[in-house]
């Protein structure tokens, strides 16, 4: 029996060739802005970074298949808020050709630390000054200084563990604390509970044997932890593995209720007229369930409840 491969269906283009300049008057968004996002620091960098070198990537839309003329907004809700505030009358937008708004933002990936610090490093090379970047990102320029030199003092087995993962600069300035080895076995802590936390590492730094700081004197001045709170930290670690093992056990349960709500809610959200009345009349609904059709995986719900909880 021979078998025949069937030629491969053309790729199908996700937005059109060319930008459109598009008045803000004719963007529609399908999520509402929450009352305090623009006190948020990231809508503040936002702006910052749009006054200081101009809009650097364009909102995505899709035209509206009811009303010629109009476009639906799919991603860039809070540049479009910066624009309008800044006054602009128009805004140049790449046109999708896909309108499940609710599922893009999962092709979005988020800047981590050591990323950051990269781009930062780049840019200094480039020669960008320090306090141009700081402008542009609505930091300090000590802030800036502080991520050039966050992989001081970080071994490379680290740097490269660590690469990818949502670590806060207090991190790595923990880390700068112990040897190598210890460096690497944190990391692998942090990697293994999928926690990287500042007062996680702040625990896994107080459990360190003197022989594994840099500095032990200063280290133990420092921190002045007695034998009885390190029994106490060990107990609150067991405790969360413990917790841990009770997810791995009911995971399979959990997440088959997530697919099936995850389905029900994605093919709800495929109506437009289900879409437009939720953003007109609910529209802290759509925005949770936008969110939800948007999640990969139980992991990751937990690990975004407990970052809007922070």
């Amino acid at each position: 029996m021979s078998i025949h491969s069937e030629p491969s269906a053309t790729a199908r283009v996700g937005f059109e060739p060319e930008t459109r300049v598009i008045p803000l008057s004719a963007i529609l968004p399908l999520k509402a802005l929450r009352p305090t996002t623009k006190q948020s620091q990231k809508y503040r960098q936002i702006a910052a970074s749009i006054r200081t070198v101009g809009l650097v990537e364009c909102p995505a839309v899709v035209p509206n298949a009811r009303k010629r003329g109009t476009y639906f907004l799919l991603d860039g809700l809070l540049r479009l808020e910066v624009i309008k505030d800044l006054g602009w009358p128009e805004v140049e937008c790449l046109i999708s050709t896909d309108d499940e708004a609710y599922t893009y933002n999962k092709r979005i990936s988020r800047l981590a630390s050591v990323q950051e610090h990269k781009m930062i490093v780049r840019a200094v090379e480039r020669g960008v000054s320090e306090e141009r970047i700081a402008e542009a990102l609505d930091l300090e320029v000590e802030t800036i200084r502080r991520r050039f030199r966050l992989l001081d003092g970080i071994c490379p087995e680290v740097v490269e563990q660590l690469a990818d993962k949502p670590c806060p600069m207090l991190v790595f300035d923990m880390l700068k604390h112990m040897k190598p080895l210890r460096q690497m076995e944190a990391a692998e802590l942090m990697v293994g509970q999928r926690n990287y936390s500042s007062p996680f590492i702040r625990t896994i730094l107080a459990a360190t044997p003197a022989e594994q700081l840099v500095a032990p004197t200063a280290q133990q001045k420092e921190h002045d932890v007695t034998r009885e709170q390190i029994v106490r930290l060990e107990r609150e670690l067991e405790a969360v593995q413990m917790r841990t093992k009770y997810v791995e056990d009911t995971y399979g349960e959990d997440n088959l209720q997530l697919t099936i709500a995850k389905s029900f809610l994605a093919k709800w959200l495929k109506n437009p007229r289900i879409t437009r009345w939720l953003a007109t009349n609910q529209p802290e609904y759509l925005a949770e369930f936008q969110d939800i059709t948007e999640i990969n995986s139980l992991t990751e719900a937990t690990g975004k409840r407990l970052h809007d909880a922070g």
